[in-house]
């Protein structure tokens, strides 16, 4: 099976635009068998009372929220010159949308524009952790387990904040240890079509150490932003998770608590000293909350710090950590500290899920600075979220007296040179040095296609060159295929430090998917020169000049005094041949251009559309000519913005299109 035909398999999407047969976890408890579920647990309202999270005299309306359906919120994509009001709240249920009649067209421009990639359909509270880790575009970043994707979303968008900026300095690694839900993974971050992001598949308590290479040594690869939004019991999340409300037991977060533990561990061990860690759950319970950052403070000796973030999101009404707790079994048995667990039940409760007794050490730590969002304070869904700076390396990773250090500065390991972000390995001491694998590593799931870049003297790339007017500093070593021999279909880009990552690390971790798609392969280009077309994902941001036949780029440049026509740049990959002019538009993108040029494309429940064609699964429809009405309408409108809003610039024939004030005729 060819890989085309495999990512459709992994990232066939139904309108929702989720795996055709799976079901997401915003829709749990609207699905068939859900409704008889009663939003009652006992033991869950006895258990939150006693540890009192909520402020006295709350606890009914908390519950009162708790069983209310979660409303709807999208956020727009915040780097396509979008306003400022990025995110939106709406009072309606996920539900509601989908099934009223009256809101069937809002729902699909909900889910059209969210397949184009201009807004996203995310929880409230989902969108705060990345926000608290002030990201900017030379940073590099980890997000630890990331499917199925809406915040490594807001991480790519953070990164390209300068839009002038095609390819940021800074890169995004998005991890998860399911293979299946790596590919929804993939399915979100193809939709903004950056060159900085990399799918990777690993366990993230024990995701590799990777390397770099600078000025001809190997270096340890550290990251200046770490998100760390762990698995957990997800009882924040009973308002669109119905089956939450039957499953729930504190059993659940003492199964976790040790994973999620060793996941926080392994992200600061990776963290930068300098850098920031936001450690966070759709949990409420301080087993999975507080005793999490209070262990890794303990383990820290020092090195690592809460900060306070209580005025980066003016406006978020939240609770402070907590400082005192106890740990209840599933039968509700209750122990206040580790002295009073039997020895039966070590297994299964531990010493880190109680706060330390040490009064002065509890202080010390400032658990108040973590924050608890509760459902009844801003209609919201409940969450955890704590943000650790990194002061100095962790205390296993300092050097052990009699070891041979790093010659970093003046003779000083890189442990005690703190403004140092990388440790040189040449000389392996303990603290710099990481064995390779002593074996092959087991993959799991598909085998991907490997990633080729390519060489000097790749005989397929002067032809691009010449017919596109690239400058001979053109980055050509950052292009890459997914293929060793045979025709490459298409080259892809990924940004110079991620191609770094890419070179030196293909033995050390399992990649997904990386870079951007640029040039597709047209035979019909042959006979221009050139056997390689613009690809819409990004090649118009890449390249100002179009050639006179084949491949071009058709620009739409706004005209403030005619406020009916679009007020924003429009630039979409096209095609000249000798007789005509053409737009390529991926499907996903078409509904969107068509509503900017005013035209709105509706299907009925059936998939019907205004012609009275239906569309199969595949996307195609079964009137005789074999195009959808959406084609159809998007030749027509592609005409028109040709016709009339581009003109070819007389100086230049047919090399660049711009926007006219002339008569169109």
């Amino acid at each position: 099976m060819g890989r085309k035909n495999r990512n459709r398999q992994r990232a066939q999407q139904d309108r929702d635009g989720r795996p055709e047969g799976k079901r997401n976890r915003d829709d749990a408890g609207w699905g068939a068998g859900y409704s008889e579920i009663i939003k009652e647990n006992k033991l869950f309202e006895h258990y939150y009372t006693e540890l009192k999270i909520v402020p006295e005299g709350e606890f009914e309306e908390f519950m009162e929220a708790m069983r209310e359906p979660l409303p709807a919120t999208i956020r727009i994509t915040g780097y396509k010159r979008y306003p400022d009001e990025l995110a939106w709240h709406t009072n309606l249920s996920r539900k509601i949308l989908r099934k009223s009649p009256l809101l069937e067209k809002f729902h699909q421009f909900l889910v059209s524009e969210t397949e184009s990639g201009n807004i996203s359909r995310q929880e409230a509270v989902s969108m705060i952790p990345p926000l608290l880790l002030k990201i900017e575009p030379q940073h590099k970043i980890l997000d630890m387990c990331a499917a199925p994707g809406s915040k490594t979303a807001q991480l790519i968008e953070m990164l390209h904040s300068d839009m002038d900026v095609p390819f940021p300095e800074g890169f995004v690694i998005a991890n998860d240890v399911d293979n299946k839900r790596c590919y929804l993974l993939v399915h979100q971050a193809k939709r903004l079509n950056s060159p900085c992001i990399m799918v990777v598949n690993h366990d993230a308590s024990s995701i590799p150490r990777l390397h770099l290479e600078q000025d001809g040594k190997k270096d340890v690869l550290f990251y200046d932003r770490i998100l760390c939004d762990v698995p957990c019991s997800g009882d924040g999340t009973m308002r669109k998770n119905i089956d939450v409300w039957k499953k729930w037991t504190t059993s659940n977060s003492l199964h976790l608590h040790g994973l999620q533990t060793r996941i926080a561990v392994r992200g600061v061990e990776q963290l930068a000293v300098g850098g920031r860690m936001v450690y966070s759950t759709c949990s409420l319970n301080p087993i999975e909350d507080e005793a999490v950052i209070a262990a890794l403070l303990e383990k820290s000796e020092g090195a690592l710090e809460l900060a306070d973030a209580s005025a980066d999101l003016p406006g978020l009404k939240y609770m402070p950590g907590i400082t005192s707790w106890k740990v209840m079994t599933k039968e509700g048995q209750w122990f206040s500290d580790w002295s009073e667990v039997p020895t039966s039940r070590h297994t299964q409760i531990r010493p880190t899920m109680f706060p330390p007794t040490d009064p002065e050490k509890l202080a010390n730590m400032k658990l108040e600075r973590c924050m608890r969002i509760l459902p009844h304070h801003q209609n919201t869904g409940g969450f955890f979220v704590a943000v650790l700076v990194k002061k100095a390396p962790m205390p296993w990773n300092r050097p052990v007296e009699g070891e041979t250090p790093c010659p970093l500065m003046d003779g000083m390991c890189y442990c005690s040179f703190s403004s140092v972000t990388v440790l040189h390995i040449d000389m392996k001491c303990s603290v710099c040095y990481s064995p390779p694998p002593p074996k092959k590593m087991k993959l799991f799931g598909f085998k991907e296609d490997p990633f080729v870049f390519l060489t000097e003297d790749d005989p397929i790339f002067p032809p691009i060159q010449a017919f596109y007017n690239l400058s001979p500093d053109f980055p050509k070593l950052n292009v890459l295929t997914r293929t060793h021999e045979g025709k490459k279909r298409h080259l892809y880009m990924v940004s110079k430090e991620l191609r770094n990552v890419l070179l030196n690390n293909s033995e050390r971790m399992k990649v997904i998917n990386t870079g951007v798609k640029v040039w597709s392969r047209n035979t019909d280009g042959e006979q221009f020169g050139c056997a390689f077309r613009l690809a819409q994902e990004v090649g118009h941001m890449l390249f100002s000049l179009s050639p006179e036949m084949g491949s071009i780029v058709l620009r739409y440049l706004p005209d403030p005094q005619d406020l009916d026509a679009p007020q924003c740049p429009i630039d979409l990959c096209g095609w000249r041949g000798k007789t005509s002019i053409r737009a390529f538009v991926p499907r996903n993108e078409r509904l969107h251009y068509l509503r900017m040029v005013g035209v709105e494309v509706f299907r009925d429940k059936q998939g019907k559309r205004k012609d009275g064609s239906t569309e199969t699964q595949e996307g195609s429809t079964k009137d005789a000519a074999g195009l959808s009405q959406e084609a159809d309408l998007l030749e027509q409108e592609a005409f028109t913005l040709v016709q009339f809003h581009l003109k070819c610039v007389p100086d230049h024939p047919l090399k660049w299109f711009e926007r006219s004030d002339l008569n169109p005729s």
